[in-house]
């Protein structure tokens, strides 16, 4: 008994290290401090305040109210960003991770997608320019690597 509830706690601890996300944290947070509720809710994003925080798998997250922090608690996995808040476009197309400019996102079937931005160019665009589907397929697959990478 004693060997079958070792065993147990073996595979549920790599189950949960399996799951759990890395998070660009650029800045202490996900999304550079933005809402990541605003994004859905918002005609433009709103920088969280420090008031309304919460940590999700072992990242922190800020809200601009009570309210999103409470709509987000209820449904993170709606509201995070996707491959850990990096770039998406990077993690798609270069299979690697860039920071973000939180200003530049995509809401695209009903997840949300953020993107490098500078003076060379806006990434969101090349995304949108591109085979968006195949893009999302890619960063998907590239982000169980680059997730396994890091563990």
């Amino acid at each position: 008994m004693k060997l079958l509830s070792t065993i147990f706690l073996i595979v549920i601890s790599i189950s949960v290290k399996a799951q759990s996300t890395e998070f660009n944290t650029k800045k202490g947070y996900v999304a550079e401090g933005y809402d990541v509720v605003s994004y859905f809710n918002e005609k433009t994003p709103i920088v969280g305040n420090k008031k309304y925080q919460t940590t999700f798998e072992k990242a922190t997250f800020k809200f601009a109210s009570a309210k999103n922090l409470e709509i987000f608690k209820a449904n993170p996995l709606k509201y995070i960003p996707q491959y850990g808040g990096f770039c998406a476009y990077a993690v798609a197309a270069k299979n690697t991770k860039m920071d973000i400019d939180a200003d530049s996102y995509e809401i695209r079937d009903g997840k949300l997608y953020l993107f490098y931005s500078s003076w060379f160019g806006n990434k969101l665009e090349d995304w949108q320019k591109e085979d968006t589907k195949k893009l999302q397929q890619l960063g998907d697959k590239n982000w169980e690597f680059l997730k396994q990478k890091n563990n």
